[in-house]
């Protein structure tokens, strides 16, 4: 049959890893079904996902338990039995919902065999009372033709699972959510978020995640493929916590700022996290980029000018178009923000000037502190120096040495041509000036850079 559930709904959701492998390697089990996913209540809310190539099916209660097993003691009477079929809360399941999987326990087919009572009855009710063409699919079959109905629900959305108690309960002891950070770094890429994360993790309270053998210091978690690993997989990025160490935990992936699925992903797993944004002028960010891509050898980029780039036409090759759009979009710095706006709370984001950043770091990292409500303050003037070689601030060590970040950073290149300078100038003018009204409405003070474009724009 390939279908397969769990002993008191555990490891489904939340999901156990192991129990997912074991599933699928040892039994070729290719659905399961529960409860609990998005929650238990409301009911008509449950939704299915698909994890490790398993296909988890939403299943509805049909209010028979372990104790209700005579017809005659059932809680409130077997009146209440009847009324539940007989047009009441198992009926509207089945009406409202396309594809309805129900599950009872053993002995509900013993005893009076409510299991049988309350099934016959309720098709028989469904007959006389509606025109529905009932239908039944073994498990695989069901489970294809559930996904091929919800296509929206087969990437799952991971949740907090400290935030339901149910949830928290049948998770494993072994876990706690003071592992997940508190705080994330969205990016733009290019803006500065490096740094950021150098300075932060020169604080005493905080601590960031380890390392990634693919992507470094990013995790890349919410925004791509890694998210369909799952929360433990996440987790291991971070210590475990305890008496002796910070658990207020950071991660930096500069590339969540633009994605369309971060933001209802990281809200959805970490709604009480803070958010850090590095904002430079858009033009800036995306020569930048350019440049960056020369750098790492991108043959479209070393093959066309970075004005070619930016002003290539819709008939340009799909590489070409590729690399336009890494260098522009990221730079609408309005609409992104208000993609995160609509997943946190504005206090829970805090737009940084990255030209500030570059120059007055300490003064910009007064304002980080504050923001994340340190218990400990760290008086960046005297951590940081400035690196004339570098020709940024880096952290100082005893004995008046610097550590810096590395030969990637800071890379010096030719200054971008005048006529690439006025073409951006004009692209990003109303989202520049649709940035200011957002910050604005936001109560946040609008950039250096973002002040002198909108002076030279009147």
């Amino acid at each position: 049959m390939g279908y397969a559930v769990a002993p008191h709904h555990s490891g489904v959701y939340p999901v156990h890893v192991q129990l997912y492998e074991a599933w699928k390697q040892v039994w070729n089990i290719r659905v399961t079904s529960t409860e609990e996913y998005p929650h238990l209540k409301p009911a008509r809310y449950r939704r299915g996902f698909i994890h490790n190539g398993i296909m988890v099916l939403p299943r509805q209660t049909c209010g028979l338990f372990t104790h209700t097993i005579f017809y005659n003691e059932y809680p409130g009477g077997s009146s209440e039995l009847d009324k539940i079929i007989n047009g009441g809360e198992l009926f509207l399941t089945v009406l409202l919902n396309p594809i309805s999987i129900f599950m009872t326990h053993l002995s509900n087919y013993g005893n009076d065999r409510l299991g049988l009572y309350t099934f016959k009855h309720l098709v028989r009710f469904l007959h006389s009372w509606t025109n529905l063409r009932l239908q039944t699919l073994p498990p695989v079959q069901l489970a294809q033709k559930y996904f091929q109905i919800f296509s929206e629900e087969k990437d799952p959305l991971w949740q907090d699972p400290c935030e339901d108690k149910r949830h928290k309960d049948i998770w494993s002891k072994e876990k706690t959510c003071d592992r997940f950070p508190k705080l994330l770094i969205i990016g733009p890429q290019k803006t500065g978020t490096t740094a950021l994360y150098l300075f932060l993790g020169m604080h005493p309270d905080l601590s960031s995640n380890y390392p990634s053998s693919e992507t470094f210091e990013e995790i890349q978690f919410f925004n791509g493929h890694n998210y369909h690993k799952g929360i433990d997989w996440y987790m291991e990025f971070f210590p475990i916590p305890s008496n002796t160490t910070s658990d207020f935990y950071f991660e930096k992936s500069a590339n969540y700022f633009d994605s369309e699925v971060a933001p209802r992903r990281a809200a959805t797993l970490l709604p009480k996290a803070k958010i850090l944004t590095i904002l430079i002028n858009p033009a800036d960010r995306a020569y930048s980029w350019y440049q960056h891509q020369r750098a790492h050898d991108d043959p479209v980029a070393l093959k066309y000018t970075f004005h070619e780039v930016i002003t290539a036409g819709p008939d340009a090759s799909s590489k070409l178009r590729a690399l336009q759009n890494r260098c522009l979009v990221p730079g609408w710095y309005a609409t992104h923000i208000e993609r995160w706006l609509s997943a946190f709370h504005a206090n829970q984001i805090l737009v940084l000037d990255g030209k500030l950043l570059r120059t007055e770091p300490a003064k910009v990292m007064d304002t980080v502190q504050k923001f994340l409500g340190v218990t400990s303050t760290v008086d960046y003037h005297k951590t940081l120096a400035f690196d004339p070689k570098k020709g940024f601030w880096c952290q100082l060590l005893e004995g008046g040495k610097t550590k810096c970040l590395g030969k990637s950073k800071g890379r010096k290149y030719p200054e971008m041509d005048l006529d690439s300078r006025a073409f951006l100038k004009d692209y990003y003018r109303d989202h520049n000036i649709e940035l200011s009204k957002l910050l604005y409405k936001m109560g946040q003070t609008l950039p250096t850079w973002l002040r002198e474009d909108l002076q030279n724009t009147r």
